[in-house]
Order: structure tokens, then C-alpha cells, then sequence
């Protein structure tokens, strides 16, 4: 499934990275181990099958953000652990510019009022860890988003649409 995401600043996915470390060296479910380009900290705006590049070199950025606090996804056994990014007018504005340029589709989890963005920190988090990795987890990051780039899976690229 192809993506538009948005990359944090230096400082930012330095702090992320950390928890990431935090988490591993702790022996819990971690991205930290997961270092190629297309992991890096980021927050999904948009993911459909075949979803194309997007023009989107007029969105202006950087646009602040806070990564506030964890968030649980999922069921089972196993949790998805995340940090919630607030969703501030900018970001929502940005949001919806995606999704104009997309077009419209059946992606039920990126519609207005349904998407929940996030960072993700780890996968399969065993129920019984949770309390261990959020008490590793720091306050919230000031961020700005710098970057907007799309992921193509099926070519393995990467491409920047827009930057500060």
C-alpha cells in the first residue's frame, strides 16, 4: 500500500529515535531495529493501493506539531504503541489537501474525523509490557513537520513532494 507521510525534524526524530533505543534496550517490541529510509519517524496522511505521487510542491511547510501522549492501537494479545500527534488546525488543513489531491476513495481510516495521527513506536507490544514501555516513554516532543514524501512499496521508492 502506497503512502504520503510526513517526516519530523532533526530534533524531533532524534527524541523519537531515543524512545525507540529506550524501548529495544528494554527487550520490548521497538522500530529501532527497523533503519531503512522508508522507517524513519514519520506520520501517515494518506495509504491506498496504487496511490500515485502527489503535486503537492505549494503546501508550505514546516508546520508545527506535538507528539503528545501514547496511544494503544489494535486488539488481541498484542498492541500497536504509538504517540498521538495532535491534531492542530494546520495539520487537519494539510490532511484535507491530501486527500483533495488524491481524489476520493474507500479509505475509511483517512477520512475526516476517523484519522488518528500518530508515530509509531513498536509493533506486537505484549499486553503484559505495556506498563514497563510507557513508563520509558518521555513528555510530549515539539516538532515541526518538515518533509511530505510518498512511499511505493511495490518500486521500493521514495519520493519527496514537498519540503521546507
Amino acid at each position: 500500500m502506497s503512502s504520503v507521510e510526513l517526516l519530523l525534524d532533526d530534533d524531533a526524530e532524534a527524541q523519537v529515535r531515543a524512545e525507540l533505543t529506550a524501548l529495544a534496550d528494554a527487550g520490548l517490541s521497538s522500530l529501532a531495529r527497523h533503519d531503512a529510509a522508508s522507517n524513519r519517524p514519520h506520520v501517515t496522511l494518506l495509504a491506498r493501493v496504487g496511490l500515485p505521487a502527489l503535486p503537492l510542491e505549494q503546501v508550505e511547510l514546516p508546520i508545527p506539531l506535538v507528539l503528545g501522549p501514547p496511544m494503544l492501537l489494535g486488539s488481541g494479545d498484542r498492541r500497536v504503541l504509538a504517540r498521538a500527534v495532535l491534531p492542530s488546525p494546520a495539520l487537519l488543513a494539510l490532511h484535507a489537501t491530501v486527500r483533495a489531491a488524491a481524489g476520493p476513495a474507500d479509505d475509511e481510516h483517512f477520512l475526516p474525523g476517523r484519522w488518528l495521527p500518530h508515530v509509531t513506536l513498536a509493533r506486537r507490544l505484549r499486553l503484559v509490557d505495556i506498563p514497563t514501555a510507557l513508563a520509558l516513554l518521555g513528555e510530549p516532543i515539539d516538532a515541526s513537520a518538515v518533509v511530505i514524501r510518498h512511499w511505493d512499496p511495490a518500486t521500493a521508492t521514495l519520493t519527496t513532494l514537498a519540503s521546507s
